[in-house]
C-alpha cells in the first residue's frame, strides 16, 4: 500500500530573498510509512535529532525515485549501492 505525503520547503534565512522564494509544496508517495521509518532510525541514535529527520526523509524520498528509475542511467549505477546501504541501515 502506498503512503501519500505533502512535502513543504520554505526558505527561513540565508541567500537573497526573491519573488521565486515561494514555498515549494508537492505531493509524493512512498511504499514505506515514513513516520514509522523515522521512529526506527531515531531509536538507533545515529545522528542528532534534526539531522535524523533530514537524513531519513531525504533518503527515503530519494530512494523512492531511484527505485522507479533503477533501470535508467545514471540511476542504474547507483541503485545496487543504495540498496546495500538501506539494508545495512535497517539492521
Amino acid at each position: 500500500m502506498a503512503h501519500t505525503y505533502r512535502v513543504t520547503v520554505e526558505r527561513l534565512e540565508g541567500g537573497v530573498p526573491s519573488a521565486a522564494d515561494e514555498a515549494l509544496v508537492f505531493q509524493t508517495t512512498n511504499h514505506d510509512d515514513l513516520f514509522k521509518i523515522l521512529s526506527a532510525v531515531r531509536q538507533k541514535q545515529l545522528l542528532a535529532e534534526d539531522e535524523t529527520a533530514e537524513f531519513t526523509i531525504g533518503l527515503k524520498l530519494f530512494a523512492e525515485v531511484l527505485m522507479r528509475h533503477r533501470a535508467d542511467p545514471p540511476f542504474k549505477e547507483l541503485f545496487p549501492h543504495i540498496g546495500s546501504f538501506m539494508k545495512s541501515l535497517k539492521r
